[in-house]
């Protein structure tokens, strides 16, 4: 016949450990550590945006190399349509941009700033004396801050006559492209 006090041990050792067990699921189930399901839900959509934030800010370093390469053709092409190779191309735009409006270029004076080495574009600073009606130089001005080679104004003064063409001393710089690109 069975032994029935080691029976009744061993059903009572298998249920402490049922109760332990039971304990401890409760203590997980209510533990702050775990949460709720609806504070699970609200980690989960918290992580999810986040996901998206970040997916969205490296979202401009895709391609990197093709932009790069662009960009390369794009200053390329800056550099060659905005800064002339001649010093005569800078005069050749100035007196062309103003015969187009008329304006009269009655003194103009080129100095090529040096730069040292290494420098892709030098300054060239112009000194202009120019006349013509009011109307023709704001136009003139116009013009030439939107002209294909760069020219930067840096200063321009009014004066004349009660009768006659207004005058216009003019300071401003354009660049010449000193090397290859």
């Amino acid at each position: 016949m069975p032994d029935l006090r080691k029976t009744r041990k061993q059903l009572k050792i298998a249920l402490a450990v049922m109760a332990g067990v039971d304990l401890l699921a409760l203590l997980i189930y209510f533990s702050p550590l775990i949460g709720s399901a609806e504070s699970r839900r609200q980690e989960l959509n918290r992580l999810q945006l986040e996901e998206t934030l970040k997916t969205q800010s490296v979202a401009p370093l895709r391609n990197l190399p093709e932009k790069v390469v662009l960009a390369n053709h794009q200053i390329v092409d800056f550099y060659n349509k905005r800064f002339p190779a001649q010093d005569s191309e800078i005069s050749a735009e100035f007196h062309k941009v103003a015969e187009a409006n008329g304006v009269l270029v009655e003194r103009a004076q080129y100095k090529t700033k040096e730069e040292g080495a290494g420098h892709q574009i030098v300054p060239v600073e112009i000194e202009a004396n120019l006349s013509g009606n009011y109307a023709s130089l704001a136009r003139f001005i116009n013009v030439l801050e939107q002209d294909q080679m760069l020219f930067i104004i840096n200063s321009v003064s009014l004066g004349g006559e009660q009768q006659g063409p207004v005058k216009l001393d003019m300071k401003l710089e354009a660049y010449l492209k000193t090397g290859q690109l």
